[in-house]
């Protein structure tokens, strides 16, 4: 079957695109950047999400999209961000649905949902990311949701997955994810305090796998909430030192404490030319919500594994030489 895969050469793409290789897809990966992956199996295509007419000719012949284009920011504003994550989706599924496409899948975020009044938990009823006040990646992701309603309902066969916390191998080395690169920090013993709270944490093999399972199970229109465990940041960075024989963190500062100082760190932050003390970086991790992800596990058949087997596995990557 000849599959397309959007943000092809991204942290979820390069997880992706081996699986459906071994599942016998002919895979069409549609990115803007080089290709990270040669395999006869995968045609690149230099795509973009913002004009239709590259779109529709990328996915002529596609069965099944996954679409995985996002920007992601920690931004309270971003021109970009909005568009890529909003309109972006609507081409996408338009083009999708012109050129007789059977499945898309959508990847939107654990961050559509306001996880600010969850109230200590979320599932697929859990409020939504609408408040004018929430970080533009939030805000974004739900408005993309949005953005693929009309064409659900002008007949694309769509469903859409909302990850949590995405970590694991395999990663680009030179280009980390945030989470991953957190752990290579704390690996080498370079995090001597870290900051409190905890988030869901899933692996990005189980979120790929989980992508392809909802294109197999998934009912049209339906979210899926695609979690692993809760976890906080001490124990994650504390896992990936002893993993590696380093000294973990001695300590975690609350971040409620931290996101009571906002006003006063957020723009010293800004000025050292760093996020990490703001609002979208510390947001989820004071109000830390349980999420649910049963309806995944009854009506896809998601299984995600334990945090401390991602660990391992990921330090060993980080570990592991590099071929020159």
């Amino acid at each position: 079957m000849k599959v397309a895969v959007t943000g092809a050469a991204g942290y979820l793409g390069t997880n992706l695109i081996p699986l459906l290789v071994e599942r016998g897809h002919e895979v069409v990966a549609i990115d803007r950047v080089a290709p990270t992956i040669d395999d006869p199996a995968v045609s690149w295509i230099d795509g973009d999400v913002l004009n239709p007419v590259s779109m529709r000719a990328a996915l002529t012949g596609v069965e099944v999209v996954y679409h995985l284009v996002a920007l992601i920011t920690l931004a309270e504003r971003n021109d970009l961000a909005w568009r890529v994550n909003t309109e972006g989706v609507r081409v996408t599924a338009e083009a999708a649905l012109a050129s007789g496409v059977r499945r898309f899948v959508h990847t939107s975020s654990i961050h559509a949902f306001d996880q600010y009044r969850a109230h200590g938990h979320i599932d697929e009823t859990s409020g939504r990311s609408d408040d004018p006040s929430l970080p533009v990646y939030d805000r974004s992701k739900w408005s993309g949701e949005l953005a693929l309603r009309p064409v659900i309902e002008q007949g694309l066969d769509a469903v859409i997955v909302n990850p949590t916390g995405v970590y694991g191998p395999a990663d680009n080395p030179e280009r980390l994810s945030r989470l991953n690169s957190t752990v290579a920090q704390a690996m080498r013993g370079r995090i001597p305090v870290m900051i409190g709270g905890g988030f869901d944490l899933v692996d990005v093999r189980d979120v790929a796998l989980g992508l392809i399972l909802a294109g197999e199970k998934g009912r049209t229109g339906e979210n899926y909430l695609l979690g692993g465990e809760m976890t906080t940041m001490l124990d994650l960075c504390r896992m990936a030192a002893a993993r590696a024989g380093a000294q973990g963190p001695r300590f975690a500062i609350p971040a409620k404490w931290l996101g009571a100082l906002l006003p006063v760190l957020e723009p010293i932050s800004r000025r050292l030319g760093s996020d990490i003390l703001s609002k979208a970086a510390l947001g989820a991790l004071i109000s830390a919500p349980i999420v649910d992800h049963g309806k995944a596990e009854r009506e896809l058949g998601y299984r995600p594994r334990p945090t401390a087997e991602t660990v391992d596995d990921l330090v060993d990557f980080l570990r592991a030489p590099r071929q020159a």
